[in-house]
Formats: C-alpha cells, sequence, structure tokens
C-alpha cells in the first residue's frame, strides 16, 4: 500500500458517514446508499490527490450525481410499486440519542416531490452546508440557478417540517402508552394518543399484508389498529423494543432473531400525528435486532 493510497483512505473514510446521509436522503434506501458510495470510492481510487483542492467539495459532487442518476431509475420503480413506498427505515438503537428532523420521514417524503436538480441543491446547501459555488460545480449549473432550486425546494419542505419538538421524556411517555395501547386494543387510550388528523402509513411492498394507502383521522385510524391486532396478532415469542426509527420515537418487533417490522411515530403538541410502519423485508434486512 503507498503513502498516497494511505492518505487517500483516510480522507474517504472520514467522509464516508457524511456522503452515506446525502445519498440516503438523495435515495431513501440505505443499501443503495451505500451502493453510490461504493461507486464514488472506486472513482476516489484514480483520483490524483495533488489535483483535488478540496476533498469534501469533490466527493460530495461525486455522490450528488451519481445518487441522481439513480434516482432516475429509483422513481420509475416507485411508480409501479405495490401501495404506499415509504423509505428504507435508519435504526438508532438508543432511544435516548434525541431526534433529527433532516431523517425523518416526513422530510425525505417531501423531499420526494421535488425534482432530482432541487433535491441535490437543497441537501447540499441546506442540511450539508456546502456554499454555492460547490453546489454549481456539483449539478453543473450556474450559482443563480442552485441559489433558485434551493429556495423552490426550501419552500415545499418547510409546510412539512414538525412545528413542534417533543422531550425525550415525552417521546418515551407516549411511545410506551401506545405500545401498550395497542398490544391490549384499548380504543379509549388510543383515542387520547393520535391526534384528530392522525396519518397512518404504511409499507409492505406487495410482500407482506399493509393498508395499500394511508388511512386518515382518528376513528379510521384507531379501526385499523384494533383490527389489525384481532386479525394478525404478532408472532409468539415477538420481542419490542424502544428505538429511533429515522431520528423519531419508534418501535423494532423481531421474532426468533428477525426483525419482522418497525413503526415510527410523529408526535405533534403532545399527540402522535403520523404512524409510519414499515413491514417490507427487503427494506428491513439491515436492521439489527
Amino acid at each position: 500500500m503507498t503513502p498516497r493510497s494511505i492518505g487517500a483512505d483516510a480522507i474517504f473514510e472520514q467522509r464516508r458517514p457524511a456522503m452515506t446521509g446525502l445519498a440516503y436522503r438523495m435515495l431513501g434506501s440505505r443499501a443503495e446508499a451505500e451502493d453510490v458510495v461504493q461507486d464514488a470510492w472506486l472513482r476516489w481510487r484514480k483520483v490524483d490527490l495533488a489535483e483535488v483542492e478540496e476533498p469534501g467539495a469533490y466527493l460530495n459532487r461525486v455522490v450528488a450525481r451519481l445518487a441522481m442518476d439513480r434516482l432516475k431509475s429509483a422513481r420509475a420503480r416507485r411508480e409501479i410499486y405495490v401501495g404506499e413506498w415509504l423509505p428504507e427505515p435508519v435504526v438508532e438503537p438508543d432511544f435516548e440519542a434525541g431526534g433529527d428532523a433532516d431523517l425523518s420521514v416526513a422530510f425525505l417524503l417531501a423531499l420526494e416531490r421535488l425534482t432530482p436538480l432541487e433535491r441535490a441543491a437543497f441537501l447540499l446547501h441546506d442540511v450539508f452546508d456546502t456554499p454555492f459555488a460547490e453546489v454549481a460545480a456539483a449539478l453543473g449549473r450556474s450559482e443563480t440557478a442552485c441559489r433558485q432550486l434551493a429556495s423552490r425546494a426550501r419552500e415545499h419542505v418547510r409546510r412539512d417540517r414538525p412545528r413542534y419538538a417533543p422531550s425525550v421524556d415525552e417521546e418515551r411517555r407516549l411511545t410506551t402508552a401506545f405500545l401498550q395501547a395497542v398490544m391490549t386494543g384499548d380504543e379509549v387510550a388510543l383515542r387520547d394518543l393520535l391526534a384528530e388528523d392522525v396519518v397512518m402509513h404504511a409499507d409492505g411492498g406487495g410482500v407482506v399484508s399493509a393498508n395499500l394507502n394511508p388511512v386518515k383521522g382518528l376513528a379510521k385510524a384507531v379501526a385499523l389498529i384494533t383490527g389489525v391486532r384481532r386479525k394478525w396478532p404478532p408472532p409468539e415469542g415477538t420481542v419490542v423494543r424502544l428505538a429511533r426509527i429515522n431520528g423519531q420515537p419508534g418501535l423494532v418487533l423481531s421474532a426468533d432473531g428477525v426483525v419482522f417490522q418497525t413503526v415510527g411515530l410523529e408526535i405533534e403538541a403532545g399527540r402522535i400525528a403520523a404512524v409510519y410502519t414499515m413491514r417490507n423485508p427487503e427494506k428491513l434486512r439491515g436492521v439489527v435486532q
């Protein structure tokens, strides 16, 4: 191994978490994000470090372009996706770690409504603090155009950003109470915990049972939860633990050492405003029990 390769390896590994984070937010898939970072690594190995003025900016540029290329085919697949598409969950076992609004499912779904260029400009500048000069180089557009792209994206995303930041104690209390209410089928408790305009999201990918479209409203949500609990109780020996799902409070369900479901909760003003249930086995492969 040459001194050059040792230096290049160290630079790349230092930047890996940020690159993976950018690619994941672009694509909504941890697996695809890791593929993008691997492709970036193959390109990085061929680069003469002496010609790279700012390695971080260069790598962000490579990752953004690779992710935009993949986004075209990803969007085509989502058009024929069975049921509602949700991003692959990112699970943090430490519930006390606190939230990350720029990783939430609501945020990622808001990004889905943007064009690839808007998404890249917004993420690079607003989330990863990249100067517009570097954003312009990454996207092959002028700085003015990139400012406009980011501004349009910001307007779309701002409407979906949480206006309320619950404490970790409140998140734990609501998550634990929600689990208890679901497991016992307690309709009164559920009506106490869920917001009037709560939305139930689920992704089964056409592989396992899940509601195909979002279920909106308190009455329908309670009926769905209690109905599912009666018809399809969790497997015997199911283990449930609290965790962070995309930075939000949530639950990880496993049986026989295999995770079969994650549930993320979005909390607004002391109530559960949205529930994101992931049941697609393909998207749960990377979740550790």
